[in-house]
């Protein structure tokens, strides 16, 4: 069902002020001559290597050794991931070409 004009530019708009609301309140909550939280700065520490912890069980939550391939494309993708990552420092990088490799894999080889 294909949106009128107006619907499009209200969402447009809507998403807008969402996205410059959430960069813009952390400065208005956290201004620079006031000292952060402790909790805020202790959950800038633990939450992206929680996140990333996540992130990885649900990448590998479906793979069942029993099934064909083996987990063998999945296991091939992770470890470039990390040889990549800890060659470069690089996120986009090591994560695209796992990625990519990942696709690879699984569409032309397993």
């Amino acid at each position: 069902m294909p949106l009128s004009v107006e619907k499009s530019l209200c969402i447009i708009i809507v998403v807008a002020i969402t996205t410059f609301a959430t960069r813009a309140i952390p400065f208005v909550i956290f201004p620079k001559d006031k000292e952060i939280p402790g909790i805020v700065q202790y959950l800038g520490k633990v939450l992206p290597p929680a996140v990333i912890g996540m992130l990885i069980v649900y990448c590998f939550k479906s793979v069942n050794p029993m099934v064909y391939a083996h987990g063998i494309p999945e296991a091939i993708a992770a470890i470039v991931v990390i040889v990549l990552h800890v060659w470069k420092r690089n996120n986009l990088l090591s994560i695209g070409v796992g990625t990519v490799l990942y696709m690879v894999l699984i569409q032309r080889v397993f």
